[in-house]
């Protein structure tokens, strides 16, 4: 009898050294998943990596061929602005209201820029240009604004303390036009 039982009992020992081997072979499969899977993410970032140093390589490049516009030394700066309506078809805009405010003539990394500002607060700010002894801003809302909202100054009559010109403003379906006057600030 404990000749059956030896056999027996080394069926069962061969049974259970199996059994541990398949849970150790599972647990080799999933850490090889495991692994596979942060090969992949590693190989992701690696291509998200080595494409930002080539936009970061571009970008260094193309630093020294851009050109940085500045406003001339004569318009640069300061200015203590006064706009008058002269007429208008907007319930907002009533001929003869006037607003004084700051013209700031400034730049940023890629254009010409005009801020407005009235009690230390960046009321608005334009995009500029300066052709032909001209200056010309413009101010458009996004398409997501309520009001469609477009404004467009010509400054033409330039010397070295007072600018003067006009400002066209349309709003949805009506239009004002002001007379601007700008004196340089003694700041």
């Amino acid at each position: 009898m404990q000749k059956n039982i030896i056999p027996f009992l080394f069926a069962i020992l061969f049974l259970l050294a199996s059994c541990d081997h398949k849970d150790k072979e599972k647990n080799i499969t999933l850490r090889e998943q495991q692994l596979l899977e942060k090969e992949k993410l590693f190989a992701k970032k690696e291509l998200e990596y080595q494409s930002l140093l080539k936009m970061r390589d571009s970008v260094f490049a193309k630093k020294d061929s851009v050109k940085i516009l500045k406003w001339s030394e004569e318009i640069s700066g300061s200015w203590n602005g006064k706009v008058i309506c002269t007429e208008s078809t907007c319930s907002d805009y009533v001929v003869g209201d006037q607003r004084t405010d700051t013209w700031e003539f400034d730049n940023d990394s890629t254009q010409l820029v005009t801020k407005i500002i009235n009690n230390n607060n960046l009321i608005r700010l334009y995009s500029g240009k300066f052709e032909h002894n001209e200056i010309k801003l413009n101010f458009k809302t996004d398409s997501t604004a309520k009001k469609k909202v477009e404004m467009n100054i010509l400054l033409n009559d330039i010397s070295d303390n007072k600018i003067r010109g006009t400002r066209t403003v349309t709003v949805d379906n009506c239009m004002a036009k002001f007379s601007v006057e700008l004196i340089r600030s003694t700041k």
